[in-house]
Order: structure tokens, then C-alpha cells, then sequence
């Protein structure tokens, strides 16, 4: 293993704050996998998962097992993750900016046909190198001044060559599931089955410029782009990995997380299987539906939240989920599902202020448009 230490711009004088990255394999072959945990600092079951990764990775490097590279950055976020308002971790927005860590990435489609739009044939892997080193190029450019715009720079720049992208998250309390675009829908099925998640939810323009997105954005933009007339591959399977909710963490889940995502791995080329093992990939427990199809639930004014259906539930639309109650008045009123899913995530807080989300249903059917994603 190697480490690599990256320091970032400094806000304030007489202070620093650095990124580090752990390279696995011996690189021989240009086959790479990035994976990051908690870019939202307060998501912290993805770092207990990095520290499992580890210990796999360092065993399965002695082992010449690794095809390839995998860089693993444990902590994405140090500038997040020292944040803290009256003792309550505040990971999830730069305090400076208020902006989100996970949103405002570079979109790299425009640059890159502006730079070599006409260069690119029908050679798939000529295609695809080029393109990576040109998207590498582009961020090597950006000039950034803000410590925040640095960090997200680094991220991107780290994980821009990768054939395999896995951002690891976490919602409030949630079921396991994961994020990707539409056009890797069907490549996300395996780490689903591996991870026993209850939703994939794809979108091909989530809004807001993610993480994920940034990796893997222009490879099916620029395919949609050329048509038939260039080979453009989808070279990057970017994934959100929400590793259920935010006090989900422990060692036996962590241990099974690691575990899987090191089996979807070897599923996907990137990891000797042992010979003398039988491979066998679980079936899958969801199946790809559209994120312009996840319903959040609106409390339309302040109360008490209770909630009368499990996470994991399969609703139908007109089913109540929660009842919420005014305590002075004490009206109660049920908060019924429009459209049929599996409710798959919720607030941790049992008072909610009017016009919050509580919970989120996967629903099959894309209804909505615009901006997909929460603040």
C-alpha cells in the first residue's frame, strides 16, 4: 500500500487540513477503482467501512490478487468532518459558503468537445483514453482558491480515470440503497444483489452537479452526443453507496458491507477470486427505478412525526406512513403515499418544521423534473 498525502488550500493562516489516499496493487494493467467515504462528514458508516477495505485490500495486495489499482480515500472530507456547532457534528455544508460537499462539480462534457470533439474514431480504446486524459487535464487547469473548491478538485481528479467509482454515504435512517445514472442502471444491478440494497434509484440529470455524476456524466453525454458516428464507451460505473442510516454503524454490518463490496469487485474483474471457490452472486432484492420517481413526504405544518409504516415497507399509494400530530391543537393528521414503493428513507427528528421532508418512497413511475436531489 501507498500513501499519499494531498494538502489543500489554506482558508486561514497558521492552519492546513489534508486528504489522504491509499493506493492498492501494482498497477499493471490500467484497470482502476476508486472508492471514498463520508464527503458528508457526519455520514460516518462509510468510514467504518473503509477501515474493513483496508485491511482486505493490504491482505488481497500481498496476495497479487489485485488487478490493477484501488485508490481508497477513508476520510473525504477533513474540512467537514472538523466542523461542530455546540457539540452536534455539521458535515454535510461548508460553513464558509453553506454549500452542499456533494454537490457543484465540474461538468466536464462542454471542455472536452471543445478540446477534442473532432480527434475522436471509432477506436473504443483510443476513445477512452483520450478522453480520460483530457478530462484529467482539464481539472489539472481549474484554478481554485477556496479551500472547499480545492478539496472537491481533489476527489474528482482522483477518481476521473476510474472504471469503477463508489461514493459512500449515508441517509438519516434509511434501508441500504444506492444512486447511479440511467444509462448504468443494468451495471449497478450486481452491487445491489451484492449489497442486498431495497432501491437503485437512476437518473441520467440528478441536477446539481454530484460527485458520482462528475465521474461518469460526460461518457454517456458525449455517446449521445456522436451517436453512431464515434465508439464512446461508458468507461466509468459510478456509484452512491447509502449505507443505510447515519447510526448504522457497527462492526458486523461494516464487516458485511466491506465484504460485499469486495465481491462485487471480483464480479467485476478487478479482483481474483480464489479458484477453488465457487463464485455465486446473491440475487437482487430491487430492481432500477427512476429517481424523477422517489416521492418525499411533506409535513404541511409543524408537529410531532410518528411513523406507523417500517423502512423497508413496500407502500401503496393512499397508505398512511406517519401520522403527524399538533400538540397544542391536537390535530392529528395521517401522511398518506401518492404513488407505490418502498420506503426507503426517513428523518431521524420527531419534530419536523411545515414544508419538511420526512420520508422518501421509491416509486416506478418518473413524475417529477428539475433538481432530483435534497439540499
Amino acid at each position: 500500500m501507498r500513501s499519499e498525502i494531498h494538502v489543500l488550500s489554506s482558508r486561514s493562516a497558521g492552519s492546513r487540513k489534508e486528504l489522504t489516499s491509499l493506493h492498492f496493487g501494482l498497477n499493471q494493467n490500467r484497470k482502476k477503482v476508486y472508492i471514498q467515504s463520508s464527503l458528508h462528514a457526519d455520514e460516518i458508516p462509510g468510514m467504518l467501512v473503509s477501515f474493513y477495505l483496508k485491511q482486505r485490500l493490504e491482505k488481497l495486495e500481498s496476495q497479487g490478487a489485485i488487478e490493477g489499482t484501488v485508490v481508497l480515500v477513508p476520510v473525504a472530507n477533513p474540512i467537514g468532518l472538523s466542523q461542530d456547532i455546540q457539540g452536534t457534528a455539521f458535515g454535510r455544508f461548508d460553513l464558509a459558503s453553506g454549500l452542499n460537499f456533494n454537490r457543484g462539480y465540474q461538468h466536464l462534457t462542454p471542455e472536452i468537445l471543445n478540446r477534442i470533439g473532432e480527434q475522436l474514431s471509432l477506436d473504443v480504446e483510443f476513445n477512452r483514453q483520450l478522453i480520460r486524459r483530457t478530462a484529467a487535464e482539464i481539472l489539472d487547469e481549474l484554478q481554485t482558491i477556496d479551500e472547499t473548491a480545492h478539496l472537491k478538485k481533489t476527489l474528482q481528479r482522483l477518481a476521473i480515470d476510474a472504471d469503477i467509482v463508489l461514493d459512500l454515504h449515508c441517509d438519516n435512517q434509511a434501508v441500504m440503497h444506492l444512486y447511479t445514472g440511467a444509462p448504468l442502471a443494468e451495471r449497478g444491478l450486481p452491487l445491489a444483489a451484492f449489497l442486498q440494497a431495497h432501491a437503485l434509484l437512476v437518473s441520467k440529470l440528478p441536477g446539481d452537479d454530484p460527485f458520482d455524476d462528475s465521474c461518469s456524466r460526460h461518457w454517456w453525454e458525449l455517446q449521445d452526443h456522436f451517436g453512431e458516428t464515434k465508439t464512446i464507451p461508458l468507461a466509468c460505473q459510478s456509484l452512491t453507496v447509502e449505507l443505510r442510516g447515519e447510526t448504522d454503524v457497527s462492526h458486523e454490518t461494516a464487516k458485511q458491507d466491506a465484504d460485499a463490496i469486495i465481491a462485487y469487485l471480483q464480479h467485476e474483474g478487478h479482483i481474483q477470486t480464489d479458484p477453488n471457490k465457487r463464485f455465486v452472486t446473491p440475487p437482487a432484492i430491487c430492481v432500477a427505478t427512476p429517481l424523477e420517481g422517489v416521492e418525499p413526504i411533506v409535513a404541511p405544518y409543524g408537529g410531532i412525526v410518528v411513523f406507523t409504516k417500517e423502512l423497508g415497507s413496500m407502500v401503496q399509494a393512499g397508505d398512511s406512513i406517519a401520522d403527524l400530530i399538533d400538540p397544542i391543537s391536537g390535530q392529528l393528521t395521517p401522511l398518506r403515499a401518492s404513488v407505490s414503493g418502498v420506503l426507503f428513507a426517513r428523518v431521524a427528528r420527531r419534530y419536523v418544521h411545515a414544508g419538511a421532508r420526512i420520508a422518501k418512497i421509491a416509486g416506478q413511475v418518473a413524475y417529477r423534473t428539475g433538481n432530483l436531489l435534497s439540499a
